[in-house]
């Protein structure tokens, strides 16, 4: 097995993280703020690809502001984004509960929950906002969870000893993004958004080294486009469906992030991906997508498998019930490893000890591959009522699914592919390393380090759409003249060739292998080599055979139909060739980084106690990847981390 030496350069863009003590750093960043007369946004021209919650509050509050928004989706509605999938709720620091939160706990806990690789000053920026995400949606009529009083209530999620996260019972995302779709809806009606859906970006149009344009696909026509803006927003999301298997719609993919990486944008901690300990098992090869339970659910339900690998196989070979295995032989294994947060270990150390369990002989579904999240107790404790009150549309779901009632047996949950700390890399204005070109939500890099604590994406995606992006756009726009570049440019027609020379060799193809059988072939790859445990010799296993299914899919891949028109297999073959090419990177970046931290965990790099053992000497850097072309090594550019207001120190949630 040969080594591979990454091409490494000394270059790094400025971060712009602004000077003071890190209280101050946005309140500084604001008043100092370069600022755009009203009457002059109209003049900019603001181009937003994907409208989730991170895209659709950019794009309505930037139309209210006076820019004048175009937005771009590909679902038929930007009601239909994947935010809407989320469930369990949204983190803000407002200390309602008054059990001790504060701004800097909230920042505290996530840098802590991201394992120390994360940008202080961001996570600040995050926390310092979150109450005004609150405030925002509930002026909007999101109906967050009350107590009886009337006030809003609380539950708790992974990695925090308190109660902070604001949630509408299991469909939070869903509300926080029909409020946002509503904001949205008013500007559309005002002409100050032009909203086009069912159209997916193919390329990142960079005019004199600036983000100037995109290159689109109508999906009815078919037809190839362009549009010519000031500046491009790009919140398309994250990368998990490269795994083929995940809690993520059958839609989320990477293309339009790895247009923009071809075209200079640097990748950052493509390594960083979210394995979430609680969805509903795989079954068969015949699935293509997994089912998430809310990670809320763990508030109530206690995780649990067997304690003798007898009992979990009559359980297997359905010989026995969950509910006939007697408490004093049951291993409630997160709260005798972790008695301090119990059930409510962040995400990767709980995923991690569920695969543990289960690579003991201890799982209980038919594949091995399940543990048991009971609400026994907590429905005698509470009532059947009250449950049905916080998690009643999650219980359902499940036993539609499965055919199993919780009230009565245990769901059975184990790991999956859920959400990518990683993306393109973007500084403190999220600005990426394309002057032009700024990226928000889970699409950027910025936050959450390298494991993200339960219900900070929303938190996130609305932070930078609604309070972020308004303040940060006009740094970059106050230096450009407004429509200077249209259309008619040449790059603009070079990127329409080049898209269409890729569709014309798919297409010409004619093999025998769908998309999605190429698909699926990759993501076992990847779930096998890179996914909750890595080793050198996993990563190499996969560096060297991603190649073969690349050239199997340039060669043998069979799209039915014709450009024109509807072809969701023509869609899905371009998603696909994007996560070939986006594969070898998050390979590359697992391999470089020797340590093991958050989600990214070599076995090689372990404590005694089987924790994930860090390397803050020479690992406490942000790596960013710039691309060099498809048969070439990445090269590595560093962003140092400091740590000057939550000390490096060994994570310990016991």
């Amino acid at each position: 097995m040969k080594d591979i030496k990454f091409p490494e350069s000394d270059y790094m863009p400025d971060s712009c993280i602004p000077d003071g003590p890190i209280e101050q750093k946005w309140t500084k960043y604001k008043r100092e703020a370069k600022l755009i007369n009203p009457n002059n946004r109209r003049k900019y021209t603001v181009l937003i690809v994907g409208s989730g919650l991170a895209g659709g509050s950019a794009a309505a509050t930037l139309a209210e502001l006076g820019y004048n928004v175009k937005c771009f989706c590909y679902q038929d509605s930007p009601r239909r984004a994947h935010s809407i999938a989320a469930q369990g709720g949204i983190n803000a620091a407002h200390n309602y509960q008054n059990d001790g939160d504060s701004v800097y706990r909230l920042f505290y806990d996530t840098v802590k929950g991201g394992d120390f690789r994360a940008r202080e000053a961001n996570v600040y920026r995050l926390a310092e906002v979150s109450c005004d995400i609150i405030n925002q949606c509930v002026a909007q009529g999101v109906p967050f969870g009350r107590e009886y009083g009337g006030l809003l209530d609380n539950r708790s999620f992974g990695g925090a000893q308190l109660k902070r996260t604001f949630y509408s019972r299991g469909q939070t995302g869903q509300q926080l993004l029909l409020g946002c779709y509503q904001a949205m809806e008013k500007e559309i009606g005002k002409g100050h958004i032009e909203m086009h859906p069912r159209t997916e970006m193919m390329d990142l149009v960079v005019v004199d080294g600036h983000a100037k344009g995109i290159v689109v696909r109508d999906l009815v026509t078919g037809e190839i486009k362009s549009y010519a803006g000031d500046t491009v927003l790009l919140a398309t999301g994250g990368y998990g469906r490269v795994f083929f298997l995940s809690t993520n719609a059958m839609g989320c993919n990477v293309g339009a992030a790895c247009a923009c990486w071809k075209k200079g944008a640097y990748f950052a901690n493509p390594c960083f991906t979210q394995i979430h300990p609680t969805c509903i098992p795989v079954k068969g090869d015949y699935q293509s997508k997994l089912t998430l339970m809310s990670e809320s659910l763990r508030n109530d339900g206690r995780i649990w498998v067997p304690k003798s690998r007898e009992t979990a196989e009559k359980i297997r070979k359905g010989e026995m019930k969950a509910s006939d295995v007697p408490e004093s032989e049951r291993d409630y294994y997160l709260e005798r490893k972790y008695p301090s947060f119990g059930n409510l270990a962040p995400r990767d150390i709980s995923s991690r000890a569920a695969k543990e369990a289960c690579d003991d002989g201890r799982g209980v579904a038919t594949t091995g591959r399940g543990v048991f999240l009971d609400f026994k107790d907590s429905i005698a404790r509470m009532g059947k009522e009250w449950i049905d009150g916080q998690y009643g549309n999650l219980f359902e779901m499940y036993e539609e699914i499965t055919d199993v009632d919780p009230h009565k047996e245990p769901m059975m949950i184990y790991p999956a592919s859920h959400y990518t700390m990683g993306g393109l890399w973007v500084d403190y204005n999220l600005m990426s390393s394309i002057p032009g070109l700024h990226v928000l939500g889970e699409a950027n890099f910025s936050d959450h380090g390298a494991n993200r604590l339960g219900a900070s994406a929303l938190m996130q995606g609305l932070s930078d759409g609604y309070f972020v992006i308004s303040s940060t756009l006009p740094t970059y726009l106050t230096t450009q003249k407004p429509g200077s570049v249209t259309t008619a440019a040449p790059e603009f027609k070079e990127a329409e060739e080049a898209v269409k020379a890729r569709i014309r060799k798919m297409m010409d193809v004619k093999g025998t292998r769908t998309p999605d059988e190429i698909h699926r072939e990759l993501g076992k790859l990847i779930w096998e080599d890179v996914g909750m445990g890595r080793t050198k010799e996993s990563l190499m296993d996969a560096i060297e055979k991603l190649p073969a299914i690349r050239d199997e899919f340039w060669n043998n891949v069979k799209i039915v139909g014709s450009t024109e028109g509807i072809n969701m297999e023509l869609e899905k073959a371009w998603r696909v060739a994007a996560f070939l090419d986006f594969a070898p990177l998050l390979c590359y970046d697992a391999l470089a980084r020797e340590e093991s931290c958050g989600a990214h965990f070599r076995l090689e790099h372990q404590l005694a106690d089987g924790e994930a053992k860090r390397d803050d000497e020479h690992f406490a850097y942000v790596a960013c990847w710039e691309y060099k072309g498809t048969d070439q090594l990445p090269v590595l550019h560093k962003e140092p981390l400091t740590f000057d207001n939550v000390h490096l120190a060994i994570r310990s949630y016991k």
